[in-house]
């Protein structure tokens, strides 16, 4: 019973189911169509792994202060994975841009050359994932994020 009465631990893990269902209304009002892929996917707006990090640094900063061990431990955690979302995670997804673009090129050459009819039948092959990292823009709100949902939960639920 003790994990239900873990405040950082619960802020952290309900941030990230709100970050990923708030991508699919947000993604509606950019293009007018449903995706509930992004539920489950990385990648997108807000950064749920920025709200995650930022919701549970605040909740320790809220349960123990900021010069508890706890929360260091919690802000050196989430600078590495904002760090890694905007950075190798988000070159990782321009890379696979690249690579999809290259298979797409050859593919086309290859029909072009041989003639082929296109079929309807045919397999589609699996392009490698794009959206892996986050725009800064995207770790930003996804750290306000963390940090609003923590203050409101614990005034909520604490007070």
């Amino acid at each position: 019973m003790a994990f239900f009465s873990n405040f950082p631990l619960l802020v952290a893990l309900f941030t990230i189911g709100f970050a990923q269902f708030i991508k699919v209304p947000l993604q509606y009002l950019a293009t007018r169509k449903i995706d509930w892929k992004l539920l489950t996917s990385t990648g997108g707006m807000p950064s749920s792994h920025s709200g995650a990090v930022t919701a549970l640094s605040t909740a320790l900063a809220i349960e123990y202060g900021v010069g508890s061990p706890y929360f260091a431990i919690s802000v050196v955690f989430g600078i590495i994975v904002m760090f890694d979302a905007t950075g190798i995670r988000r070159h990782a997804g321009e890379q696979a841009t690249v690579v999809n673009q290259l298979v797409m090129d050859f593919t086309k050459i290859r029909d072009e050359m041989k003639h082929w009819p296109e079929k309807q039948e045919e397999e589609k092959r699996n392009e490698l994932k794009e959206l892996l990292g986050h725009q800064p823009i995207e770790v930003f709100f996804g750290a306000i994020l963390g940090i609003i949902l923590a203050v409101s939960l614990h005034f909520i639920f604490q007070a």
